[in-house]
């Protein structure tokens, strides 16, 4: 049911000056923005009445409409108020989303309209072009002027646009981000009140992604990479853009531009529900019934190095039986295929050690699904040719690899897979990808991407960057974009002094919890196993644990947490069995659980702790199974590196 009411004012031009000048506010009066036209336009973003935007301005650089930015004037004026339920086709936090803002629509003379909504945990606005021609976007104007003080910024610096946007948080002061320091997004900011402010953008179609960069003070100042005007590949598996336009996008003149979003919260642990990056993306009126979430027998991570078997392991047929063996017995929705099972620039030329047709017909007899991983540079090349020789291999996903770009050309690059994929009812894991923009809501088959610095750098990471500090950073700031495919599981565990990069069989930094913790806490609707069955048969204790737990949720509950420190969160099944995470960082920590959460009735909790001695041996962890119901409490643990994880069910 959708309670919609709006009010429409017009007028021609009107010279007084508090026609210029206008005010939104949140459904809960906490939040209020102003913007502001005199010889340009701003906007301005307060919170219980403290400032945490000063007045910013704000444009489109239309190309020969250089007119359009100087002295602005508004014509019309639209105001709504939204109370809706919405209700994903995927369930990445819940079943169910409210969806509550006010909007203010204001048409501008120059042929423009600039909208923004306020809701209770962010604001967002965007341009929106009525033009009959194609336009071409020299550049758009975006700032935020932060209210001081502001105590860190989270800054995921970049060296240029060409990045897998796998960064660290580096924690600046905002006059400390010059020029010369980009960043990709989402970035969040932490006031000096402790209000926590997450930037980030929603709805990218036919446009390129939104950075920052600093200016020496107060002010982040957004940016894009241009139109691509020369590529090369590269070794089959990419194309990287050699020289660049003057320009953002060419695009049509008659539409709607990116959502750019200020999450506001004032507790670290709101930003864990903090959905508007799905709820201002487009949506679908198409069937996606078919889409089915799950969890992900993963290859590659493992180097294949299965033991105690009678098959030299590999790239081969053998290997992903028992890849497939494995899933059947732990009902695992999917297996995958990663790199080396085919031709680098031929998806049709399968491996030699590997009979696709033998082996699509043992995973459907087992019941367990096939995604295959392609380069994009061969998927683009090969797209309908490709995924029409897949379908007949009854395979049902691709993981896309690679594109290291958002600019137009490849965020249009992601949008026709997505679209292509569901025509043959394929779902879509984009790797070397930028961050979530709602993609997933306009195609539901687009269940995950990475965009993350996460579990697969373990390999190779002699900083030993990829540790708990950063994992519980992770939730607070890039989930809040969307799905994230971190890849957890590790099953060889290790305190950072036992820790080395080891590329055929690597390990995690800290504890075995904290490991079976991220499939609570972390958000993927396709969410992998990254190591090898062999070691998930030695752990059955565990991999029964990680087997059981969705991958998608009915309700998200986040019990306490603080950005880069620690997390807990609870999430209940469709089954109605609710499942609690908790990691910390390198602090060993107490903490206190509630679980007001639950419904009357008797409960058992299943509960995998850190041992005794995981400050010593990562591995080390101590299972429980005892009763709980509603409003007790649970005094819990955390070695350094820890996690907690248990499953509630009903007796």
């Amino acid at each position: 049911m959708r309670n919609f009411y709006s009010l429409f004012i017009a007028w021609s031009f009107m010279p007084f000056a508090w026609a210029q000048q206008y005010h939104l506010s949140s459904p809960d009066s906490k939040t209020t923005v102003t913007i502001s036209f005199a010889d340009k336009c701003l906007y301005s973003v307060a919170h219980n009445g403290v400032a945490l935007i000063n007045p910013s301005a704000i444009g489109l650089n239309i190309h020969d409409r250089a007119n359009l930015l100087f002295n602005p004037k508004v014509t019309k004026k639209e105001l709504h108020t939204v109370d809706d339920m919405v209700y994903p086709v995927v369930h990445e936090k819940r079943k169910v989303i409210v969806e509550q803002y006010n909007e203010i629509k204001l048409d501008l003379k120059s042929g423009l309209t600039l909208s923004f909504r306020a809701f209770n945990n962010g604001v967002a606005y965007r341009w929106e072009t009525h033009f009959k021609e194609k336009i071409i976007i020299d550049s758009e104007l975006v700032n935020y002027t932060l209210a001081s003080p502001v105590d860190t910024v989270y800054y995921p610096e970049e060296e240029s646009f060409y990045s897998h946007n796998e960064r660290l948080y580096i924690h600046y002061a905002a006059k400390d981000i010059t020029n010369n320091n980009m960043a990709s997004l989402p970035a969040l900011i932490n006031t000096a009140n402790n209000i926590k402010l997450l930037i980030t953008e929603s709805d990218l179609y036919d446009y390129a992604g939104l950075w920052l960069k600093g200016s020496g003070s107060a002010e982040l100042v957004g940016i894009h990479p241009n139109f691509p005007a020369e590529e090369k590949e590269t070794s089959g598996l990419d194309r990287v853009v050699t020289k660049r336009e003057n320009y953002v996008a060419k695009t049509n003149g008659r539409r709607t531009f990116p959502w750019r979003i200020i999450g506001i919260a004032e507790n670290d642990v709101d930003l864990i529900n903090n959905q508007l990056s799905y709820l201002l993306a487009t949506g679908t009126n198409e069937d996606f019934s078919w889409v089915k979430p799950g969890r992900v027998a993963w290859d590659w991570w493992n180097g294949w190095n299965c033991y105690g078997v009678d098959f030299k392991a590999g790239i081969n047929t053998a290997t992903y039986k028992y890849f497939v063996d494995f899933a059947a017995k732990y009902n695992l929705e999917y297996i995958i295929l990663d790199a080396g099972w085919s031709e680098e620039k031929n998806l049709l030329a399968t491996n030699p050690e590997l009979n696709m047709d033998e082996l699509a017909l043992y995973a459907k007899q087992k019941r367990v699904d096939l995604i295959l991983w392609v380069s994009w540079l061969s998927l683009d090349k090969q797209l309908d040719t490709a995924l029409k020789k897949f379908s007949a291999w009854n395979v049902k996903g691709i993981k896309v690899d690679f594109m290291q770009r958002d600019d137009q050309e490849m965020v249009n690059f992601y949008e026709r897979v997505a679209k292509t994929a569901s025509t043959y009812h394929m779902l879509v894991d984009f790797h070397g990808a930028f961050k979530p923009t709602g993609l997933q809501r306009k195609y539901p088959n687009a269940l995950t991407r990475e965009g993350v610095f996460g579990n697969e750098n373990s390999k190779w990471d002699t900083k030993k960057r990829i540790a708990p500090p950063h994992n519980v950073m992770l939730p607070f700031i890039r989930m809040a974009a969307g799905p994230m495919d971190y890849t957890p599981g590790a099953m060889l565990n290790a305190q950072t002094a036992d820790w080395a990069p080891i590329y055929s069989r690597p390990m995690s930094l800290g504890t075995r919890c904290q490991q079976l913790a991220m499939y609570v806490v972390y958000e993927s609707p396709l969410q992998m196993l990254c190591d090898n069955p062999s070691n998930y048969y030695r752990e059955k204790e565990c991999t029964e644990f990680i087997a059981k737990v969705p991958s998608v949720w009915e309700e998200t509950i986040p019990l306490n947490g603080k950005v880069g420190e620690y997390i807990s969160v609870a999430r209940q099944a469709t089954n109605g069995d609710w499942y609690v995470g908790a990691m910390t960082d390198w602090s060993s920590r107490d903490m206190e659980l509630s679980f007001s959460f639950l419904e009357n009735g008797n409960y058992q909790i299943e509960i995998f702790q850190d041992g005794i001695n995981a400050n010593r041996v990562a591995q080390d962890y101590t299972k429980i199974i005892q009763s709980i119901k509603k409003g007790d409490t649970l005094k819990i643990h955390l070695a350094p590196g820890g996690g907690w994880a248990a499953r509630i069910y009903k007796n």
